[in-house]
Formats: C-alpha cells, structure tokens, sequence
C-alpha cells in the first residue's frame, strides 16, 4: 500500500485524481476516499485541503459514474415483480424537482461509503444529472472536513481497516443488506398509501 502511494504522490493531484477513480468504479473491497485523501495528507502536508477535497470528489463522482453504469447491466437478472417495485421510487424522485439532488447531496455529506448507493441508483435506471451534481457537492464538503481533521480521526479508522479488510467487509456487509432491505420495502404501497410493508426478497432470477 504504502509503495501505490508512493508512486502516486509522483504524479501529484492527477495521480490521486485516477487513482480515485479506479476506487470508486469498484463495488466492494476499497477503502473510503476520504480516508485515502486525509492519508496522502498525513504523508504531505503541503497539499490543499480544499483541492484535495476538489480533486477527490470529481474523481469520485466519475468513478461512481462508472459503478452505476456496470450495475445498470445487472437489472436483466432482476425478477420482473421487483423491478416494477423499484421503478415506483424511481419514478417519484424523476417527479421531484431535486429528488435525486437532495437525496445523493445528504448521503454524500456524511463519511458513509456510497457504493451501493450507486449500485441502488444502477438498478433504478436512474438518469438524473442531480444525482451527480448532489453527490459532488456533498462529498467536497465532506472530504474538505474529514482531511482537515485527519489528525483526530485518521489513526482509528485506519487502525479499523488495515487488520485483514475487517473495517472494508463490515462497510461492505451493512451495504449490502441495506440494498437487500431497499428492495424489499414494497414502495408502490408505501408512496400511495402510506403503509410500510416488506415483500419476500425476489431481487435475482436464480
């Protein structure tokens, strides 16, 4: 790890600019960005918190691009029941003026990793700009915090993550069963009548 930063520090912010990319095209298996931005700047202090911020969050956003893009091809294997139930809350945020904006904006202020996130919007077919626009704004914001309080929450993070993936596979873990929980809120029910009821998951035609 240490020796992929190295070599990346040699390109400066374009080498950490396609280096985030690559991260965040990948569905599971990587760390946060923000903690791969707050280490380049414990490693070199005389890079910008801002730009950092600027630069990972436009990496992210086209690496995200990406991942919702491939998880676009996995809806032919979606069950033909589920994916009217998934077009119901894609539909009510297409007729939000800043549905999709609001939504990726909130997610994207916190430090959560937005993987599945994407992988949610893929199987949505959604095709939004504000979604992009949202998630950009949110994560330079914060990206810009997380970097410029790296001393104090840098170490235990990493710390969580550098034991064999365990803080990775627990991230990855709850996304997935967030995704699963996604998919089995029946949604038509719930935005007509305001009635939350589970469906029996019938997310993959195995």
């Amino acid at each position: 790890m240490v020796d992929i930063f190295e070599s990346v520090l040699e390109f400066s912010y374009i080498g950490i600019f396609f280096l985030l990319i690559l991260v965040n095209a990948a569905p599971l298996l990587m760390p946060p960005t923000w903690i791969v931005l707050a280490s380049f700047y414990a490693i070199d202090a005389s890079y910008d918190p801002l730009v950092l911020a600027l630069v990972g969050a436009t990496g992210a956003t086209i690496g995200r691009f990406i991942l919702k893009k491939v998880a676009t091809l996995f809806r032919k294997f979606v069950q033909k029941e589920q994916k009217s139930n998934l077009d119901a809350i894609g539909n009510f945020l297409n007729k939000k003026r800043f549905g999709y904006i609001l939504t990726s904006f909130l997610f994207a202020a916190t430090p959560l990793p937005s993987n599945m996130l994407f992988v949610t919007y893929g199987l949505l077919k959604a095709k939004s700009i504000g979604l992009y626009v949202g998630f950009w704004a949110g994560r330079v914001a914060s990206y810009y915090l997380m970097i410029s309080i790296s001393n104090i929450v840098l170490t235990p993070f990493v710390e969580l993550f550098e034991e064999r993936y365990i803080g990775i596979l627990i991230a990855d873990a709850l996304g997935i069963s967030v995704i699963v929980l996604f998919t089995c809120i029946n949604w038509t029910l719930l935005l007509t009548k305001r009635k939350f009821k589970l469906t029996r998951p019938k997310l993959w035609k195995l």
